[in-house]
Order: structure tokens, then C-alpha cells, then sequence
């Protein structure tokens, strides 16, 4: 059963959301850009993994989804994301627990990891070396275009669309800048002293598959798993949420 909102503050006291689904073995789930939490309950991709034994948990970065989107630029400092995702773990006295994110939720794993987070198990989804290297691409090149033409597409565009969707779920433009603009990389070096087990997961069709072989490798304890479909899709398949289960569990 899913869980109602729940609300935790950033360390800074911005109130940011999560949502638990399942009983079990903690394992914090972070979202992809503008997508917030929705990324883990479509399809049932939260149930279904809570049903292997998980208590999932889902927060909602800031700026993004249910959390606070504050405009001012001073609430997102370099790495914010991942202060966040430290604020998490201290409300709910996680200390034994595992670790995983897509897209962005990835990069910010990653981010938690080189920062001294000790998960059991992480999971680095939809994210090659390319990304931590600060290659922006995807969707943050595109919701920077998105937002600097609020106004100006073609009726029916793809543009346009995009537009009438953060419309339609209250996205603040200033606060989705102010998020990217957060983002820090992380060099080689420092993936190279993380020391947890690590599952590198990719759609075989994402452009960002490109350089996932080289994150692999810059991981001391990193393994991959190629799942089928790209960047959108990947997600929603059966294979997907197999190799997740498979390397919790060990197998």
C-alpha cells in the first residue's frame, strides 16, 4: 500500500516530500529530472519492487514535483541535491540501507556515495562516466531551451507540449534553472574511492550508454546490467526491475 505524503526538512529548512511504499529492507529511490516520484510509481515499479522485500522510499527533490520550489537562487547552492539526500537519511535514521536513482537520481547517487554515504547496495540508473563529467545533455539541455522560449512554440510542438506540461503541473521555470545549475560533477578520481557495490543499469538503446563501459571501470566495485529500450523506456520494462531485485538481493 502506498503511503501518503510525508515531509522532511532540507538542512537548510526547505520542506522537501517522500512517499513510502512496502515493508522491509530501506532502499531510497531517487527521480530523474522534472519527474519527481511519478518516475518510481508508474507502471508499478515501486510495488514491485516493495514486493521482493523493500520498504521504498521516494523523496521529491527540491524544486521539482511536491517538494518547495523556492525562486531565489541562495536555496540552491552547489550539490544541493545531495544535501538533501543526506537530510533524508538523518530524518529517518537511515544507517543500513540501500541506495539507487535514475538520470539525475543517479548522478546524485553517485554525488552521496563520493560524499561518504554507506549504503549495503547502490544502483547508478541511466547515467554513463559522460554525465558525471558534467555532460549535461538530455533533459536539462532541453528544459533550459524549454524555459528560455516560455511563450514563444508553435501551437502542438513538441515545445509547446513541454511547456503546457509544466504548466499543468506547477513547475516553477526559475527553480528548474536553479536545480541544473546545482548539479556538480564528479571526477574520476573521486568515483574511484567509492567502495560499495555498484550496479551501473542502462537502456541498451540510451545515448548515454555510450560511456556507461567507462563508469563501470572508474567504479572500484561496479558492475553493469544493459536492459532493453532507451533513456524514456528502459524503465518501465520487466527488465528493468529484475536486475534491480537481483543485485538487492545479492544474486
Amino acid at each position: 500500500m502506498l503511503n501518503s505524503e510525508a515531509y522532511f526538512p532540507g538542512r537548510d529548512g526547505v520542506r522537501l516530500v517522500y512517499r513510502e511504499v512496502g515493508e522491509g529492507r530501506p532502499l531510497v529511490l531517487l527521480p530523474g529530472f522534472s519527474v519527481e516520484t511519478t518516475l518510481w510509481l508508474a507502471n508499478g515499479l515501486a510495488d514491485r519492487i516493495a514486493a521482493h522485500g523493500h520498504r521504498v522510499i521516494m523523496p521529491d527533490f527540491r524544486g521539482l514535483g511536491r517538494s518547495a520550489k523556492p525562486r531565489d537562487a541562495a536555496a540552491y547552492p552547489p550539490d544541493v541535491l545531495t544535501d538533501d539526500g543526506f537530510a533524508l537519511l538523518d530524518h529517518l535514521g537511515l544507517d543500513d540501507y540501500d541506495l539507487g536513482g535514475y538520470s539525475l537520481g543517479g548522478r546524485i547517487v553517485a554525488r552521496m556515495l563520493v560524499r561518504g554515504a554507506t549504503p549495503g547496495r547502490a544502483v547508478v540508473a541511466g547515467q554513463g562516466l559522460a554525465q558525471m563529467l558534467g555532460a549535461e545533455g538530455g533533459a536539462g539541455s532541453y528544459m533550459r531551451r524549454i524555459v528560455a522560449g516560455l511563450g514563444t512554440f508553435e501551437p502542438g510542438s513538441p515545445e509547446e507540449q513541454a511547456e503546457q506540461w509544466l504548466r499543468a503541473n506547477d513547475a516553477e521555470p526559475a527553480a528548474l534553472l536553479h536545480v541544473l545549475d546545482s548539479i556538480v560533477t564528479t571526477p574520476v578520481e573521486a568515483l574511484g574511492r567509492i567502495q560499495v557495490r555498484a550496479l551501473v543499469l542502462m537502456g541498451a538503446d540510451d545515448e548515454r550508454a555510450a560511456s556507461v563501459d567507462e563508469l563501470v571501470t572508474a567504479l572500484p566495485l561496479g558492475t553493469k546490467a544493459m536492459v532493453p529500450g532507451d533513456h524514456k523506456t528502459a524503465v518501465a520494462t520487466p527488465e528493468f526491475v529484475a536486475a534491480i531485485v537481483d543485485f538487492l538481493a545479492g544474486r
